[in-house]
């Protein structure tokens, strides 16, 4: 389809993201906040709050505390996440990020959920006295410097592919950390990262809705950028904290994610599998030679991932960051 006619598509699509603004969008003031969760200051018995809140999080594994660390930081970098988000073609013409159109709104509503999430768990995790704060307040303004490249070339639909895809996987990421640290005794955590994971769910509800009304009027377009962002693989936002530097946070941070089960390569292909389900690849009609291609490698896709999720070596031995040990065995 011609840049002009996928235009076309992506405004058609704003009386959707509207729709699901008013009907699903809460206001801040009817939105929970960071501070129902977490000790207040103000209160007088604030110390003997955080003494339980520790006592708590002292169960929590060290791994688990280096994947929280590891989610925090990638909420934390919600500057970019806007901005990726109004770069992309059609969704912000007005070029303002006041804009009262309603992809604009969408993603100023969208990112200041996220912010809450950043802010509940830096909040905890400071107040948990188990992290090395210094350390993890450079890693986020170094992932801010850096920016994101999600690969996504400025392109609606690849914007809408990748953020379906990534806003299920933090969603799973932090269904799998509070069932870890309830297990492990954190009840409070465990309430913390369910609550986080809700609105993950509800922002991958709305993704996945508003990339369906693209297959339904472009369905050759939204096949080739299904195709174009799996060809890619899809990139964690917080792959670039490193950069620049020869430190190797993000790897050790994926190798532990991965170890613990909290996000694994069998979540990545589960995903791919989610969404050609979700979206009925294999049930799009009058396509053209390339959207049957394109079909054929997509219904197909989610089987050789599984099968690469079989053969993949997992590390014995993993490198702790961000906090004050340096080495665990498993």
């Amino acid at each position: 389809m011609a840049f002009e006619e996928k235009m076309e598509v992506i405004q058609s699509i704003e009386q959707h993201v509207e729709q699901f603004i008013d009907e699903k969008m809460k206001t801040p003031e009817k939105s929970w906040q960071p501070t129902d969760f977490v000790p207040n200051a103000a209160d007088d018995d604030f110390a003997d709050q955080v003494r339980e809140l520790q006592e708590g999080i002292a169960q929590v594994p060290d791994t688990v505390m280096v994947s929280l660390v590891g989610n925090m930081i990638t909420e934390e970098a919600l500057p970019s996440y806007q901005t990726f988000f109004n770069l992309l073609e059609g969704i912000n013409e007005d070029r303002t990020v006041a804009s009262p159109n309603a992809w604009a709104r969408w993603s100023r509503l969208w990112t200041a959920e996220e912010n809450r999430h950043g802010d509940l768990l830096n909040k905890y995790l400071y107040l948990s006295g188990r992290v090395d704060m210094r350390e993890v307040e450079i890693t986020i303004q170094r992932l801010i410097h850096n920016g994101i490249d999600l690969q996504t070339a400025a392109d609606p639909y690849n914007g809408l592919i990748y953020t379906s895809f990534q806003e299920r996987a933090t969603k799973i990421s932090h269904v799998n950390t509070g069932k870890i640290a309830f297990k492990s005794g954190d009840k409070l955590l465990g309430k913390i990262c369910n609550t986080i994971a809700g609105e993950e769910a509800l922002h991958e509800k709305a993704y996945k809705f508003f990339m369906s009304k693209v297959f339904e009027s472009d369905p050759n377009g939204g096949l080739a950028a299904f195709v174009q962002m799996m060809k890619n693989k899809i990139v964690m936002p917080a792959s670039l904290m490193d950069f620049g530097t020869e430190k190797k946070q993000y790897v050790n941070y994926t190798s532990i994610t991965q170890k613990i089960g909290v996000y694994t390569s069998h979540d990545y292909a589960n995903i791919i599998d989610h969404l050609v389900k979700f979206w009925g690849i294999d049930k799009l009609k009058g396509l053209s030679d390339e959207g049957n291609k394109a079909q054929d490698f997509l219904s197909s896709l989610s089987e050789r991932y599984f099968k690469l999720a079989e053969r993949l070596q997992e590390t014995t031995e993993v490198q702790l960051i961000w906090l004050n040990k340096t080495k665990y065995s498993i």
